[in-house]
């Protein structure tokens, strides 16, 4: 074949720095505006972000992808941006979950990924993130995964 066809679809989840109550809810729309511009600098496509005051998820579509590069960007960019509009302490996670998703989960994903402020009544982010490494059947070491 002449011509490499790639698509990949990730669902990305990641939180503040020791998962400190940052993002205000009335900043939220003007973030996953900004972080849609961000993935889309990057070559992929925001399917859906959304999240609570200490953590997202993103779910991603992409040709090519170089996820350490599209976080990396994203985090550095959206922090500088959160303390430019007066969240002074605001910083991001070290790490992240990134996980990869087929074309018939993505109905099921993005629906999860709407339904972050219901699903967070119930459970916390840590007890969000176990569960899905159990269901991507990823394995956590919980000495380090939390910061």
């Amino acid at each position: 074949m002449p011509q490499s066809l790639i698509k990949i679809i990730v669902h990305i989840v990641f939180s503040t720095k020791d998962r400190r109550p940052l993002i205000p809810p009335d900043f939220e729309d003007e973030l996953f505006a900004y972080i849609t511009g961000i993935v889309r600098n990057n070559n992929a496509k925001l399917i859906i972000a959304n999240g609570i005051a200490d953590h997202v998820h993103l779910l991603i579509s992409a040709g090519r992808l170089d996820i350490p590069t599209l976080v990396g960007d994203i985090k550095r960019s959206t922090s500088l941006w959160m303390k430019k509009k007066g969240v002074r302490d605001f910083y991001w996670q070290a790490g992240y979950g990134a996980f990869s998703i087929g074309e018939a989960q993505i109905p099921a994903v993005r629906d999860y990924i709407a339904r972050q402020k219901e699903h967070h009544q119930k459970r916390d982010y840590k007890d969000e993130l176990r569960v899905i490494c159990q269901r991507y059947n990823v394995d956590i070491d919980e000495r380090y995964v939390w910061d």
